[in-house]
Order: structure tokens, then sequence, then C-alpha cells
């Protein structure tokens, strides 16, 4: 598969997941997925295969990649004061190592791993963020929608080790968005359920 074909392969991906999680598409990954090893049986075969499990993993990535960014946008604004600035520099160094895992993962699935953007790229609503607060909201937003695109990803991983590295990587996005919510002084658990 060469580079045009990977990049219109993940947009349709990201697309189906957007759609289906009906939320912001943000961040995540976890060091499980370094459990998935090439020529490794797929546990469950249905409609998705190893091809889609690689470009979901690749949605993954760029998500990493994003947040690194945003994180570095936040950290970087000099609107965050200590502790939190902390929280946001270790919440970033959870994303780079998702990232690295992800990247690991897709070549050893025998994919081609996509490269991060620059942050300009990603359009953040960098003129909005006025205070500590508005910073700490954008990032909760991300870290909401990431769950959120984790939750309609889990079902769709052929390779099951994947999918339950890819419920892992939701726990953690869930745990930073609770923390966020917490920091801004907000219901750290508002819902039940995580649409």
């Amino acid at each position: 598969m060469n580079h045009k074909d990977m990049n219109a392969s993940i947009q349709r991906v990201e697309r189906r997941l957007f759609l289906k999680s009906g939320s912001l598409f943000a961040l995540g990954a976890t060091t499980a997925l370094g459990l998935a090893a090439p020529g490794r049986a797929l546990a469950a075969k249905g409609k998705m295969n190893e091809a889609d499990d690689i470009a979901i993993l690749n949605v993954a990535l760029g998500l990493e990649y994003q947040a690194i960014a945003a994180y570095q946008v936040g950290a970087e604004s000099g609107l965050l004061k200590k502790p939190v600035l902390d929280v946001a520099v270790g919440f970033q160094g959870h994303h780079k190592a998702h990232a690295d895992i992800l990247a690991g993962t897709i070549e050893k699935l025998g994919g081609r791993a996509v490269m991060a953007k620059r942050a300009s790229d990603y359009q953040f609503p960098v003129g909005d963020l006025k205070n500590q607060a508005d910073v700490l909201r954008f990032a909760a937003g991300l870290e909401k929608g990431a769950a959120s695109a984790y939750l309609g990803a889990v079902p769709k991983f052929a390779n099951r080790d994947l999918a339950k590295a890819a419920a892992s990587i939701l726990g953690d996005e869930t745990m930073h968005w609770a923390v966020l919510l917490n920091a801004l002084g907000e219901d750290p658990v508002p819902a039940a359920f995580i649409a």
C-alpha cells in the first residue's frame, strides 16, 4: 500500500470512528499495544482485518501526535501554573509513550506509521485560550473525545489483543479527562456512561 492509499484508508477509518463516536477525535493509546506481535493469529475474525487494524492504529497514532502538540501548546502558553503545568507535561509524556508504542506496533504488523504534523496544522483555538481554565477546558474536551473515539474503536479490531489495548487506552484517556475536570472544579465523573 503506498502512502497516498494509506492516508485515504486512514481517513475512511477516521471518518467511520468519528461518526460512530459522535465526538471530537483527540488523543490516546497505551503500552499494552506492545504485546501485539507480527504473525500472531487473529483471535476473532469479523468484517475487519489486519489492514483495517493497522489503519485504526494509524488514526490513534495521529491522535497521539495531536495530543502531544496540544499539551505543548498549553505548556508554552504561559497560562498554566504549577502544579497544573506539571500535570499537563506528565499527560504529554503519557501520550509520547503511547505514540512510541503505537508506531512500533504498526511497524511490527507490517504497516507504515503516519508522521506527526506541525502544531499549527491542527488549527488549535489558541486565540480562545485566555487563562488556565480555558486551557484545561480545551484539554478536557480533547480527552473526552479521545475516550469516546476509543470506545467506538474497541469492537472494531479484528485482533482482540489490540481491542484489549484500546480498552486500556480508553481508561487512560478517561482518567486524564477526570483529572482535568477536577482541576476545573467540575464533577470529575459527570455521568455513569461515556458516549
